[in-house]
């Protein structure tokens, strides 16, 4: 939602005169309502809901009139809390800020036209209307088979990063019952665990960048924080192995003590190197 408001934004006054002068050639919008508005549908593929308003009374006079449907249950609701902030122009014209519709869940700006005693409200779809606009590029097969495969690859590892806790907690169990106590007993359910976490956590990223929320403006800082939280995962599953390791050699391998150092020496390097990542990040903020 952010970036569609600052698209928004940078170019507030082309979509603004853009759609004045596209409503302004319908002439009266009122008069369509009798025809459920099929021709302002038609015009714009972004706009997804219209209503009207009577101006002395701020109550809704119409259905809420979706492209697709049509629902009586608004009638007669106040709208005080809308005209009151509406900052009406000239010629009649009041747009909103952009913001999460409650009634269709999408990221629309409202539009309203005042004509003689009413008021036309006119919901936009902001996605389409940048979209149709050019000032946003999708092609919509392409996105399609894009999201799907996002889709898939997300869900799938969240059920991995399920069956890894699975795995840690029927392990536990299991050797909790038979009496089988030892270092493995207890580290390995909790490495397990852990990589469940950073693989579900990573999934989540995934799902929720690229499929429920989809985004067009590629900010380092976030793709920086999600390699970041994931490296940090991975990090703290490699220190708890290491730390196994070298509990068990140290128990019945002495002689094997060197590889233990080795591990532990490449565990360091890894945290050095994350250390150093994240001091550049912050730095570069």
């Amino acid at each position: 939602m952010r970036e569609y408001i600052e698209i928004y934004q940078d170019n507030k006054e082309k979509i603004e005169s853009f759609i004045e002068d596209t409503l302004e050639k319908q002439h009266l919008l009122k008069n369509q309502l009798d025809e459920k508005f099929k021709k302002l549908f038609k015009s714009f593929p972004s706009l997804e809901l219209i209503y009207l308003v009577n101006c002395k009374t701020k109550n809704q006079i119409s259905s809420n009139i979706y492209r697709h449907k049509i629902d009586d249950t608004q009638i007669s609701t106040t709208r005080d809390y809308l005209i009151d902030k509406l900052n009406i122009k000239d010629n009649g014209f009041a747009f909103t800020k952009p913001y999460q519709s409650i009634t269709t869940g999408t990221t629309c700006i409202t539009v309203s036209k005042k004509e003689e005693d009413k008021i036309v409200f006119l919901d936009f779809d902001l996605e389409i209307l940048l979209e149709r606009l050019g000032l946003i590029e999708k092609n919509k097969f392409f996105s399609t088979v894009t999201k799907s495969f996002y889709i898939i690859a997300g869900f799938f590892m969240m059920f991995l990063s399920l069956v890894a806790i699975i795995y840690a907690g029927v392990d536990f169990v299991t050797n909790l019952m038979n009496f089988k106590l030892s270092i493995d007993t207890i580290f390995k359910p909790i490495i397990a665990t852990t990589l469940g976490l950073a693989i579900f956590d990573l999934a989540k990223t995934i799902l929720e960048q690229e499929v429920y929320y989809k985004s067009y403006i590629k900010d380092p800082k976030i793709e920086i924080k999600t390699l970041t939280k994931f490296l940090v995962t991975i990090l703290i599953a490699l220190s708890i192995e290491t730390l196994m390791v070298v509990f068990k050699i140290a128990i019945e391998n002495y002689d094997k003590l060197i590889n233990a150092l080795y591990l532990m020496l490449g565990t360091s390097l890894f945290m050095m190197a994350l250390s150093f990542m994240i001091y550049i990040t912050k730095k570069r903020k």
